[in-house]
């Protein structure tokens, strides 16, 4: 299989000779490797959505700008503390609250927006790699 070519040589480097079952048994604990770390059929689908949604600057600027404020802000309210048009915002705000970082109420003609406790996490792991670097 040539799949596992690569693999089979990687174990022959590491112990000297390489038979199907290392190869086997090897797989086994890759597998068991990825269930732990959660990567599996896809699953992962959902905090890669997170990260990419945080992934552009105004995303970024715009979730950072709600989990600083005392509750929920409306979109009129963030489009003067971001230099992009008011499209542009609604589109990323949009994307945060698909990717479940923000949620959204809306109330006649205003929609409101708010983190979510994901979100808030995330935005703490961030700080606090960057008090790690500092």
């Amino acid at each position: 299989m040539a799949t596992t070519d690569r693999l089979e040589r990687l174990i022959a480097d590491e112990v000297g000779e390489c038979c199907a079952a290392d190869v086997d048994d090897r797989l086994d604990d890759l597998h068991a490797l990825a269930e732990r770390a959660r990567v599996v059929d896809g699953g992962e689908a959902a905090e890669l959505d997170a990260l990419s949604a945080l992934g552009s600057d105004t995303r970024y600027r715009l979730a950072r700008l709600l989990a600083a404020a005392d509750g929920e802000l409306c979109v009129c309210e963030l489009e003067p503390l971001v230099e992009v048009s008011s499209s542009a915002v609604s589109h990323a705000l949009s994307t945060l609250t698909d990717a479940g970082l923000l949620v959204r109420r809306k109330e006649g003609k205003w929609r409101y927006y708010d983190t979510t406790e994901r979100a808030e996490a995330l935005l703490d792991a961030l700080d606090a790699t960057r008090a790690a670097d500092e």
